[in-house]
């Protein structure tokens, strides 16, 4: 939001207008309970089924798993990789490049998540 401030310290209602549609847009993609979820799971973990996938993100139901899959997919954030070569049909699970370019993002909300429960819990506030 640094772009809302011009260069003599005043705010333009333009710029603060675009870094909060940005800011919209970022998390309408990746917002939600499972997204960050499935897609830290994916990072550290590589190719992976879909099975393997609800196992290691506690919690999640295989109809929503499924449905977080294809709009992480439809936004270039998932590959999904079906090998109709072998008996049965074996899919799985990759994470993009793309899906990369969120770990500088997801390391931020990280240590911001540390801090803000630290501060909760010796009651800064």
């Amino acid at each position: 939001m640094e772009n809302c401030v011009d260069s003599e310290g005043s705010f333009t209602s333009q710029r603060c207008s675009q870094s909060l549609s940005s800011v919209e847009d970022a998390l309408y993609v990746i917002g939600g309970k499972w997204k960050l979820k499935i897609i830290i799971a994916l990072q550290e973990h590589g190719s992976i089924r879909f099975n393997e996938l609800q196992r290691i993100v506690a919690g999640i139901s295989a109809r929503v798993l499924s449905n977080e899959l294809k709009d992480l997919e439809l936004n270039g954030f998932v590959k999904r990789i079906v090998h109709a070569e072998q008996t049965p049909v074996v899919v799985e699970y990759i994470s993009t490049d793309y899906s990369k370019t969120l770990k500088t993002v997801i390391m931020s909300l990280s240590e911001w998540g540390s801090t803000h429960k630290r501060n909760i819990r010796e009651d800064v506030f």
